[in-house]
């Protein structure tokens, strides 16, 4: 093997070089000092435990006991508030004007939306049962739920999403959609944690699937691979920058099928309930409810 040799006044050069950049380019491309943001591997594990605590037996340990359960549930809820309270904390501090090196607002902050989190898993079990539901309903091929939480790539972006759209609605930055674009790398389905989905929400397949930010989606509401529920154009202002908070995203109401590979764009879109879109449809405006849109090409 051919030996490599260095030169280092080369590699100073080159630092050197790395270095002039910093503080120069737009967007900065560094987040130097006191406040550290969210670290991505802590951000998996607490998505790793809550999942656990969400479905516990299928997800993380196995074989529990229902004289050990209690106590293993408490350890995992007892480890995610420290290091969710951290990572919302690592969140919300780059936003804050304080110049201390350490801030007991925002750390109250994050105490508070951890609680809050925590406080809502009964009622994110509730939910997430109903989407289960809604996959073992929906699917002739699924052989029990057993399946549909284990093998269901929908089942663990739709869990994801909802842990993540509690921490999206009080206004938690950064962290929410780290876990969502976490969900997504494994799924390949792009739900934005701030869309707004009702109860027995259910994607089959899923893999393309995307769900922007402003999408509102009603009750019973089921989506096949390749479905994009998207922008239909970005307003700007007269700076020519894009404005931001409005609503860009469609609304499904209850009771909606979308077929593979269909396209829905548009804030003022809505899908009356009851309504079926078939597969590849390009659809820009509102049908009323029970309709059937086809592409008959």
């Amino acid at each position: 093997m051919r030996e490599q040799v260095h030169n280092r006044g080369d590699i100073t050069d080159i630092a050197r070089a790395v270095m002039d950049t910093y503080g120069k380019l737009t967007p900065k491309l560094q987040h130097l000092g006191p406040t550290p943001l969210p670290d991505r591997n802590s951000v998996i594990r607490i998505v790793d435990d809550l999942l656990e605590v969400l479905y516990p037996g299928y997800f993380g340990t196995k074989g529990l006991q229902p004289e050990t359960f209690a106590d293993h549930v408490l350890e995992l809820l007892t480890g995610v508030e420290g290091l969710l309270a951290e990572e919302i904390y690592r969140s919300v501090r780059p936003q804050c004007e304080s110049t201390a090196s350490a801030c007991d607002h925002c750390r109250r902050i994050a105490a508070d939306q951890t609680l809050d989190l925590l406080g809502q898993l009964p009622e994110l079990r509730s939910r997430l049962a109903d989407d289960v539901q809604a996959g073992y309903d929906g699917d002739p091929a699924a052989q029990g739920t057993d399946e549909v939480i284990f093998a269901y790539p929908a089942i663990y972006a739709i869990s994801v999403f909802r842990i993540a759209h509690v921490l999206s609605r009080n206004g938690v930055p950064l962290l929410p959609r780290i876990m969502t674009e976490y969900a997504h790398s494994r799924t390949g389905i792009d739900i934005h944690p701030g869309a707004d989905i009702g109860k027995g929400f259910f994607i089959d397949h899923g893999t393309g699937v995307v769900i922007g930010e402003t999408t509102e989606i009603g009750n019973n509401v089921k989506l096949y691979q390749g479905v994009t529920l998207g922008a239909l154009s970005f307003p700007k202002d007269s700076e020519g920058n894009v404005v931001r908070g409005k609503k860009r995203h469609p609304t499904i109401e209850d009771d909606v099928v979308v077929y593979s590979g269909a396209t829905i764009l548009g804030g003022d879109t809505r899908i009356g309930k009851g309504s079926v879109i078939g597969g590849n449809v390009w659809l820009t405006r509102s049908v009323p409810p029970y309709s059937k849109v086809l592409n008959e090409k």
